[in-house]
């Protein structure tokens, strides 16, 4: 049956273990993966939520300028960007468990410094490249691989399940992260976040956890015997022959704009913007969490589209709607408006990840998503840097966010046509062993 896609037993020893239970209650282990999975990417999504709620507190302590602060979370934004092809190496070499903890006290650590800060070259140093790296290992990446090892059919829900994770976790963790910072200071926000890091996330991927079904004695969700063969002696395309290709680069162009006009633009000074058109810190992040929510239902949708859809053309029209959103978002200024704009918007805020990962993986192969799709990540981080710095610098020279959310948008139409010019084709054979 299928979710009872059974290897050969390993021996009673396994009656006790996770995999032994789940199995005993008729789940396949993959489901358990992703529960893990997600709980990693929402607790790390709440760690870079943090920026938008620091911002004004920062200024307030320190007298730094918009643009200092914003120019060390763009630092922090390149870090996360870099951690995606270091983590698919990594994967490979340790497992994605291995990968996963390691990354995961390399956040914790970089959190708990940053409850010490005193100086502007402290929050560069802790926020901008330690947690920038170690949150960074366990996000995208780390989805995409779960969707595409763990699974052959749902694979695109699985993809959208995840991705939602990291609108939850903006969704659960902004509205708490303002109000513990208002009440008992930006610190304490801070702390929460290495305190769920250390005792519940590091923990759970240490004891649930595992790299892959054959490790535990099952094939991927839904795969035969004929299909899990395919998957596991499937093509790898080294990053290189892949940098030779068209599409490589017009899914990295594309995912470069989707990060400038997201965690880069609205993710990082949407609540300053919303402050200076007339709305309280309190009701700009309640439209966050807003926007958090229809992202989650966006990006779960996405997912389950993507496994019926062409995925480049649902790609294109993402990125349609999102330019239309950000070209009327200066003329909003009432609670209502801007209420709506928060549905619209984050209906695709992460919307586009699910059909990125499966172009990447079609077009590449699924053996070669981390090392690939890690380096498409990069380019999705550099173009949130991107946008935290030069939109920071531009509300410091204009005194407002104008300029920066409409240059985003005129990108967004950008990227509508690159997405809608990417020509999958999955590969006939290798092109490289694996390494």
């Amino acid at each position: 049956m299928e979710r009872g896609e059974t290897l050969p037993s390993t021996g009673r020893g396994r009656s006790l273990s996770p995999v032994a239970l789940a199995e005993r209650r008729g789940l396949h282990y993959g489901w358990v993966v992703v529960a893990v999975t997600f709980l990693t990417v929402v607790t790390a999504a709440g760690v870079r939520s943090a920026p938008g709620v620091l911002i004004r507190p920062l200024e307030a302590e320190f007298g730094w300028t918009r643009g200092q602060i914003s120019l060390a979370l763009s630092i922090s934004m390149l870090t996360y960007g870099l951690a995606g092809p270091v983590s698919g190496r990594l994967t490979d070499r340790f497992g994605l468990r291995g990968m996963t903890t390691g990354f995961l006290i390399v956040s914790v650590a970089g959190v708990a410094l940053t409850t010490t800060l005193a100086s502007l070259w402290q929050l560069t140093a802790f926020w901008g490249i330690i947690v920038g790296f170690g949150t960074g290992g366990v996000a995208v990446v780390m989805s995409a691989t779960v969707a595409n090892i763990w699974f052959e059919r749902r694979r695109g829900l699985v993809s959208g399940i995840l991705g939602g994770a990291s609108s939850a976790g903006q969704l659960l963790f902004l509205p708490l992260l303002v109000w513990i910072s208002s009440r008992y200071g930006w610190q304490a926000a801070v702390t929460l976040l290495a305190v769920l890091l250390a005792g519940l996330v590091l923990p759970s991927v240490a004891l649930l956890l595992r790299s892959r079904p054959a490790d535990v004695g099952l094939r991927p969700y839904g795969a035969t015997g004929s299909t899990a063969a395919a998957l596991a002696d499937g093509p790898v395309t080294p990053v290189g022959v892949a940098a030779r290709t068209a599409d490589f680069w017009l899914l990295a162009g594309s995912f470069f704009i989707c990060g400038f006009t997201t965690m880069g633009l609205i993710g990082t000074h949407f609540i300053p913007h919303a402050t200076e058109h007339g709305f309280t810190e309190t009701q700009a992040a309640g439209i966050l969490s807003i926007l958090g929510g229809m992202n989650v239902v966006g990006t779960v949708t996405s997912g389950y589209l993507c496994d019926r859809y062409p995925p480049r053309k649902l790609l294109a029209l993402y990125y349609c709607c999102r330019a239309v959103s950000l070209l009327v978002l200066p003329f909003i200024t009432t609670l209502p408006m801007m209420s709506l704009f928060a549905v619209l918007y984050g209906f695709d805020y992460i919307a586009t990840v699910p059909p990125t990962v499966m172009l990447t993986a079609d077009r590449f192969g699924r053996r070669s998503v981390g090392s690939i799709f890690g380096w498409i990540s990069f380019a999705h981080m550099a173009g949130g840097a991107a946008a935290a710095y030069s939109a920071g610098a531009i509300h410091d020279a204009s005194g407002e966010y104008a300029l920066a959310i409409y240059f985003a948008g005129f990108l967004g139409l950008l990227a509508a046509a690159m997405a809608f010019s990417i020509r999958p084709r999955r590969p006939a054979a290798a092109q490289a062993p694996a390494t």
